[in-house]
């Protein structure tokens, strides 16, 4: 008997031991990668419905409707009915993210207006090109040139450059003047989660939107026809260099947008007509987008996808796009796209008391034109409607401005910084194309609300979408 205890005992010893050795193996196998990320705040706003203050991923799936897309890594994201307003699907979609170059929609939103005719010429001067952040993504403008209103803005939307920002906000009345207004705007639009301290997205302390709020924002914007048409642009001649003797050059600027250029491993998305890209170092990649399928359009904005394959923030949005095409009409929606607090629309979720931002246009879109602008041109010269791309014919049909319509009325209706490395080559590129004369176009030479908020309320600086970033930690600005 006592050599058979011996015996069992060294059994359930070795037992115990081998449990010990390859429980911490186990675990070491366990993808962790999910536990590094940062988390979202356990109180968000509910604006818009309840389950989007929720943490995590809201849907509500009834009969027939597809399953979420599989691996989506945005911290935040949010699929739309541009028109109806309803939110068929959201992640963490109030959660305060630096927001890079998407902010520049609340600042074509809100200076657009005041910045008309667009024929208007400006010679931009040294100061008002002197606060463009290190390392922003850039157009190519030069001081004591003259540019009008039309290739400034082409300069915004197509090549996210916060030099032409920049001088817009001068022609605004200054830089402080415009983030003022793009605040008291984001308010009217009850884009209650953005603080905004620069007009261009570039990083700054406290700055901060969310996938709600940008999504609110695209849809206001894309009730202004301009706004519409210089989103959909695909490709554009910008005013080059005015050199002494010589006959003043362009040169061809695309939108820096791949769901609408494409580029190697992402195709141009069927139906797509915008909105606007960005990245920083800070605030990683970010992306919100409208697209039309069979008269249904929506809005898709994502945040900071944590996937670390090649234009990640456009795969994501695309699937979602796809996504929320096919579940359409067989989801219950987990909240609604608030109306401006100005619009009384009877249905209780709108404020009521601020002042209508200015030249809020509520009307039809205009015809379908080609997506090559020529900026030189004073007219509209931008697309709307088709989109030659890679020997594929997209075809954006004029529905997709539906949303210009209406906001949801009761009972009535009534007439809504870039992959870092996709502008690192701005600068020289516009050098070159305006060395060589490309495209050969000529232009006239004319005569801190808020409060601090989860890791982006840190002091940084700005990294800028387009120019990448540097071994010396110099910022960088990448739409």
């Amino acid at each position: 008997m006592p050599a058979l205890k011996k015996i069992a005992l060294t059994i359930t010893s070795a037992a115990l031991l081998s449990g010990f050795v390859l429980s911490p193996a186990a675990a070491a196998d366990k993808d962790t990668s999910d536990d590094k990320q940062p988390k979202p705040p356990s109180t968000m706003s509910s604006l818009g419905g309840e389950q989007l203050g929720k943490a995590g991923t809201q849907v509500n799936l009834g009969p027939g409707a597809p399953v979420l897309p599989k691996k989506l890594s945005g911290r935040s994201w949010i699929v739309a009915d541009a028109e109806s307003g309803d939110v068929l699907a959201a992640h963490n979609s109030h959660w305060r993210l630096p927001p890079a170059s998407t902010l520049k929609m609340l600042f074509a939103d809100t200076v657009l207006p005041a910045l008309q005719p667009t024929t208007l010429a400006h010679k931009v001067t040294e100061n008002e090109l002197s606060g463009v952040g290190e390392g922003s993504s850039l157009v190519g403008i030069k001081e004591d040139h003259t540019y009008t209103v039309h290739d400034l803005w082409l300069g915004v939307f197509l090549r996210s450059g916060n030099d032409a920002v920049h001088v817009l906000s001068e022609m605004y009345g200054g830089v402080q003047k415009t983030v003022d207004a793009m605040q008291a705007h984001a308010e009217e639009l009850q884009a209650l989660d953005t603080v905004v301290v620069s007009p261009d997205g570039y990083d700054a302390p406290r700055q901060v939107s969310s996938a709600y709020d940008l999504t609110l924002i695209a849809r206001s914007g894309l009730q202004k026809k301009d706004f519409r048409e210089y989103a959909a642009t695909a490709s554009a001649d910008f005013p080059g260099e005015k050199k002494k003797g010589k006959k003043r050059e362009s040169f061809e600027i695309s939108n820096t947008n791949r769901l609408i250029t494409g580029d190697i491993g992402v195709d141009p998305y069927q139906g797509i007509a915008g909105v606007k890209n960005g990245y920083t170092t800070h605030a990683g990649n970010t992306f919100t987008g409208v697209a039309e399928r069979n008269g249904k359009v929506l809005l898709v904005t994502v945040m900071n996808p944590s996937a670390e394959e090649s234009h990640a923030v456009y795969k994501e949005a695309a699937h979602l796009l796809d996504w929320g095409f096919a579940a359409s009409g067989k989801v219950t929606p987990v909240g609604q796209l608030v109306p401006p607090r100005s619009l009384d629309t009877g249905t209780g979720i709108g404020g009521k008391g601020a002042t209508p931002a200015a030249g809020a246009v509520q009307g039809p879109g205009g015809k379908a034109e080609a997506t090559h602008a020529s900026a030189s041109n004073g007219s509209s010269g931008v697309g709307t409607a088709l989109a030659i791309i890679g020997g594929l014919l997209v075809v954006l049909a004029a529905a997709v401005f539906l949303v210009n319509r209406r906001w949801p009325m009761a009972g009535r209706t009534r007439g809504t910084e870039t992959d870092a490395a996709e502008t690192d080559a701005t600068a020289a590129e516009t050098k070159d194309a305006e060395d060589t004369g490309k495209a050969g176009k000529s232009a006239e030479d004319t005569g801190e609300a808020g409060k601090d908020v989860e890791d982006a309320g840190k002091d940084v600086k700005g990294d800028p979408e387009g120019a990448g970033a540097t071994a010396s930690a110099a910022p960088t600005d990448k739409s």
